[in-house]
C-alpha cells in the first residue's frame, strides 16, 4: 500500500487547515479502489495521465489538467505508466462555493505555484500569508471552466451493451444503424436515448471514447501509428486531426508540453 504524504485527518476530517497538498511521483502504474473523502479534492496532472472513475463516468486527467471531487464523492483511481502530479484537500465548509458535481478543469500557472507553495506547508493552521495562497486556490477552483474530459455510462442495459462493446474494441466502424439493429432497438431510439443519458449524440460519445483512449496510450509512450490503428483511424493523419482538433495540439507536442516537474521519490497521496 502506497505510503501517503498527507496525514490522514487531513483528508477525512475538516478539523486542523481548510486547505492542505501534497506533491507526488511514482515510476509505475497505480490503481486504488473506490474510496472517498471528508473533504473535497483537486487532483492535478504535471506528466503522465491518471484516469478517475466516479458517478457512472470516466474521467481522464492528462498533463496541465485537474479534476475536481467534491466531498464524500466515491471515485478510483489509476495511473499510466509513470506519473507526476499534486492533489489539494479542501475543508467542507470551504468547498459551499466550489462546484457541486466533479469536472475537470485546465490547470493555470496561477494555480500550479499556488499549489507548489501550499504543498510545502506543515499541515498545522495556516498564517495570514498561507491563507491568502490557499484562497487563491479556492478561487482559481471556483472560476474554472469545465473541461471535456469525461466519458458518461449510459444506464438503458441495450445501450451499455453497445458502449461495452465499442469500448473493447474502438476500431469498430459500425454505423448507428448497425448498432441499433445488434442491440434489438429502433435508429431514432438509440439516438435519443443516447442523448438523454448521456449527453452527447452517438458519434460524440465514440470520439470522445476514441480520444481518452487515446490520451491514455499516448502517456504510455505508444507509437502514434500504433495508436491510430488501434482506434480504426484510416491513416495516422486523421487521428493527429482528430487529436488537434480536440486538444490544440498533435500527440508529440503534448508530450513535449508536460510542465516540468520534480517531485520527491516517493509514492503519491491519495
Amino acid at each position: 500500500m502506497a505510503t501517503r504524504l498527507i496525514r490522514p485527518d487531513l483528508v477525512t476530517s475538516s478539523d486542523g487547515p481548510f486547505l492542505a497538498a501534497a506533491e507526488l511521483t511514482q515510476n509505475e502504474a497505480r490503481t486504488m479502489s473506490s474510496h472517498s473523502h471528508a473533504r473535497g479534492q483537486l487532483m492535478g496532472a504535471l506528466s503522465g495521465l491518471v484516469s478517475v472513475g466516479l458517478d457512472k463516468q470516466q474521467w481522464v486527467v492528462p498533463a496541465t489538467h485537474a479534476i475536481w471531487i467534491p466531498p464524500h464523492c466515491v471515485h478510483s483511481v489509476r495511473s499510466y505508466g509513470p506519473f507526476s502530479g499534486w492533489s489539494v484537500f479542501i475543508a467542507e465548509p470551504h468547498c459551499a462555493r466550489l462546484p457541486r458535481e466533479a469536472r475537470a478543469i485546465r490547470t493555470t500557472p496561477l494555480l500550479r505555484e499556488a499549489v507548489r507553495r501550499a504543498a510545502s506547508w506543515p499541515g498545522i493552521e495556516l498564517d495570514q500569508t498561507q491563507t491568502r495562497i490557499a484562497e487563491v486556490i479556492v478561487d482559481e477552483l471556483a472560476a474554472s471552466q469545465a473541461q471535456s474530459l469525461g466519458l458518461p455510462s449510459p444506464e438503458d442495459p441495450r445501450l451499455v451493451r453497445i458502449t461495452d462493446a465499442l469500448v473493447s474494441d474502438l476500431s469498430d466502424h459500425r454505423r448507428l444503424e448497425q448498432w441499433a439493429a445488434w442491440a434489438g432497438l429502433a435508429p431514432r431510439t438509440l439516438s435519443r436515448r443516447f442523448v438523454t443519458e448521456t449527453g452527447m449524440t452517438f458519434a460524440q460519445w465514440r470520439q470522445r471514447a476514441r480520444l481518452l483512449r487515446a490520451l491514455e496510450l499516448v502517456a504510455e509512450g505508444v507509437a502514434v501509428t500504433t495508436i491510430a490503428l488501434e482506434l480504426g483511424y484510416d491513416n495516422v493523419s486523421a487521428f493527429i486531426d482528430m487529436f488537434r482538433r480536440a486538444l490544440g495540439t498533435t500527440p508529440g507536442r503534448y508530450l513535449a508540453n508536460e510542465i516540468p516537474f520534480t517531485a520527491p521519490a516517493r509514492p503519491p497521496a491519495e
